[in-house]
Formats: structure tokens, sequence, C-alpha cells
């Protein structure tokens, strides 16, 4: 009879090494145009926070210019991006939503 092989060679070549996917947030960019009032309103309506989180994140864009929130797969950020975007324009404002690569954790 041949030489007994258990396997494990085979399955330790085979073997994958899983990545974490990768996350993303939606950034707000401050404009000279869209309300503050508008912002709280669609980051409640879009992103399913309370009124004061959303008037808190509302004014660190306006202070700071740029704004993150959330912690998304690509897919489910662009998407929301798109929501704000799509909501501002219905209301006629130039409001900018991008999504960028969050850093990963090790």
């Amino acid at each position: 009879m041949g030489h007994f092989d258990d396997g494990l060679d085979v399955l330790n070549q085979n073997e994958e090494k899983l990545q974490v996917p990768k996350r993303y947030t939606v950034m707000f960019h401050n404009d000279s145009y869209t309300t503050m009032e508008f912002v709280v309103w669609v980051v409640k309506k879009v992103f399913s926070v309370g009124e004061q989180e959303a008037h808190r994140f509302m004014l660190r864009v306006h202070q700071t210019g740029l704004g993150a929130i959330g912690d998304y797969s690509y897919d489910i950020a662009r998407t929301k991006a798109n929501q704000v975007m799509s909501l501002a324009r219905e209301a006629g404002y130039p409001l900018l939503c991008t999504v960028e690569e969050l850093p990963h954790e090790s």
C-alpha cells in the first residue's frame, strides 16, 4: 500500500486568507447655500439619527467644512450619499456628499 497522507498539506495550501471587507463613510461638504436646517433634516432622515446628534453633526460640518458620518459597505455608503444629494437637488440645494474608504484597523 502507498504512503498515508492526511491531506493537511493540501488544506494548508488551498486556504485563502480572509480579508476584512473595506468600510466606507459618507462625507458632507459645507457650502454657502444649503441651510443648516436642511442638513439636520436630511441627516435625520437618511441616517436615522436623533435631533441632537444631527444638529451636532451639522455644526461640525459648518465649522470645519467637512464631516464624516457612518461606517458602511461601499454600496450602502454610495446609496446614502446619493439619497442625500437627490433630496438636496429636489429642495434646490447644491449639497455635496462623497464616499471615502475608512482606514483599516489592525
